[in-house]
């Protein structure tokens, strides 16, 4: 079992502090997790470009992607590896900067009240076995300490401008294993 420490860190996973963050507003608890992939470049695994992206200290003239994004000021809570190592940014009592312009329920701003998960993968191809295997101890370990209701896609909170978790994320099973979230419609349907 997963154990938290001060500011909503856990124990048990690699910590890479990112300097993305803020306070969440006052009385704005935790009720949202949002998951989201992520490759750099894009479509290929393996590396440190996304921890070093989320911790502002990605070389933009590595690849020629980077020279686009080098400059955003991103973070997640979590990043679970395609080993299934998972790397904590930013303490879950802050608010980290994943989800950017989104709206969850007919609340806008998610990024005040949700945990961000990014996963190791894209849009074409199927997330790793392990990768499913460190989330659900992740995600029972949030449920435990926070009020978490709902759980979302980018793709559920920000519309018509991101895409992830993509259509190989395993929402079947997250229904199985969590029958009391809410998930997006179309998913529960």
């Amino acid at each position: 079992m997963m154990t938290w420490l001060p500011g909503g860190w856990l124990d048990g996973v690699r910590h890479l502090s990112s300097l993305n963050f803020g306070e969440r507003p006052a009385a704005c608890p935790v009720s949202l997790v949002v998951i989201h992939n992520i490759s750099l470049p894009p479509e290929q695994f393996g590396g440190e470009w996304v921890e070093d992206f989320f911790t502002n200290r990605l070389d933009a003239s590595a690849h020629p992607y980077f020279a686009e994004i080098a400059d955003l000021q991103v973070s997640a809570h979590f990043y679970v590896r395609r080993d299934g190592q998972i790397v904590q940014f930013v303490g879950c009592d802050d608010r980290a900067w994943h989800a950017g312009r989104s709206c969850w329920q007919g609340r806008d701003n998610c990024n005040d009240y949700s945990v961000g998960i990014e996963l190791e993968g894209s849009d074409f191809q199927p997330f790793e076995s392990v990768q499913y295997a460190a989330l659900w101890p992740l995600l029972n370990a949030l449920l435990a300490r926070y009020p978490i209701t709902d759980l979302a896609g980018h793709s559920d909170v920000a519309p018509g401008r991101k895409t992830d978790p993509g259509p190989f994320f395993d929402w079947s099973t997250l229904r199985r294993r969590y029958p009391g979230l809410r998930l997006p419609s179309e998913i529960v349907g």
